[in-house]
């Protein structure tokens, strides 16, 4: 029984010591590579955030430049903390890009980004995330179609507010053949998120002075 029980410490204590070892193999790989996942991540999200505000439209770091976006506010409907990023240049804020959601897709949410310029027009817009049907749905991806692009220059003024929709609906944005509910989801969606900029204009931007224009 003495060696039963003698033999059954070392089998413990070898088994406690390759857990403490394979803990400390675990930690040291994540914390060896904690740093290269994150500038990974950051590089992502600038590339995303580039694609609608480019480097010759600020000067800032827009990653570093944020403002808390409201949770489960009725324009933008976003669920959990997000970020507005800010594009600057001298100082002044040119351009902010606005997380949102379009919680009436097809097959579920769906995720935006919204660039909106000093002017109130739309710098651009990019789908993060969806779920819609490929080949009918997901042309909203801008890596499925430029269909996206048609948002570029627009404001609540062009077209007028009761036009922001899809041609079906006697709005101003082409649907896709087939599909008709995630486009129209993304073109109020967008509409929202220009609605939330002019609303909170000053907060976003902040006040210009005499000598300051706004960026075309």
């Amino acid at each position: 029984m003495t060696e039963i029980r003698q033999a059954m410490t070392r089998n413990s204590l070898l088994l406690a010591g390759f857990a403490v070892l394979t803990a400390l193999l675990v930690a040291s790989t994540f914390l060896g590579t904690k740093d290269r996942i994150s500038a990974a991540q950051r590089a992502a999200e600038e590339k995303a955030l580039l694609q609608i505000i480019p480097r010759n439209r600020h000067d800032n770091a827009m990653l570093d430049d944020r403002i808390a976006a409201p949770i489960n506010d009725p324009l933008l409907h976003l669920p959990t903390e997000k970020s507005i990023y800010v594009a600057r240049q001298d100082g002044m804020a040119t351009a902010v890009l606005i997380p949102a959601i379009a919680p009436d897709g097809y097959s579920g949410a769906i995720e935006l980004i919204v660039g909106v310029n000093r002017d109130g027009s739309v710098a651009g817009v990019r789908v993060l995330q969806h779920r819609e049907t490929p080949g009918l749905g997901d042309a909203v991806d801008h890596r499925k179609s430029d269909w996206i692009n048609g948002f570029k220059g627009r404001s609540l003024s062009d077209p007028a507010k009761d036009r922001w929709t899809v041609r079906k609906d006697g709005g101003d944005f082409d649907q896709f053949t087939g599909a008709t509910i995630t486009p129209r989801a993304v073109v109020q969606a967008t509409a929202r998120a220009l609605q939330y900029a002019q609303d909170n204009q000053k907060a976003l931007f902040g006040a210009a002075s005499a000598e300051q224009e706004p960026t075309p």
